[in-house]
């Protein structure tokens, strides 16, 4: 099992003794220009800059002494956003009832993109109502997912 494969593994005891939830970790393997993107959130009071800020001063270090990217490698740590990334049927669950954008590994019934509410997470499978139509995914078919707010209404409620 490659280093990075055991990124999650590494980083999120760093993160939890910040005070920080660790949501997922994004890796993306260009060999010219590999990224690796860590989303974290606080419970209670979000995160900002400073956060942020904080974390990658940690993580950065445990990379480095780990030796955990082989080469140049863009370290990026982030807040989930309003299209917050959904990295496991748990955070699903914590979502139930919010819209959600679904991108498959393979298609699944000729679909690589799903876009609907979601019902459930429980163990490694998601429930998602597709236009009345109730899609149960495992998450190892699940290449991206993120939450698909109405930004329309969001922007309307600030105005």
């Amino acid at each position: 099992m490659a280093k990075v494969d055991n990124l999650d593994e590494l980083l999120r005891p760093v993160v939890e003794d910040l005070g920080y939830e660790l949501l997922g970790i994004e890796y993306q393997a260009n060999p010219k220009n590999r990224l690796v993107r860590v989303y974290v959130d606080h419970a209670e009071n979000g995160i900002d800059v400073d956060d942020c800020a904080a974390v990658s001063r940690e993580v950065s270090a445990i990379l480095d002494v780990e030796d955990a990217i082989a080469g140049h490698y863009t370290l990026e740590v982030s807040s989930p956003g309003v299209e917050r990334p959904l990295f496991n049927a748990g955070q699903f669950a914590r979502f139930a009832g919010e819209d959600a954008v679904v991108f498959l590994h393979v298609p699944i019934d000729g679909r690589r993109k799903l876009k609907g509410r979601i019902v459930a997470g429980e163990g490694s499978t998601v429930v998602l109502d597709v236009e009345g139509k109730q899609w149960e995914l495992d998450m190892a078919d699940v290449r991206r997912a993120h939450l698909a707010p109405d930004l329309d209404a969001l922007f309307a409620e600030g105005a």
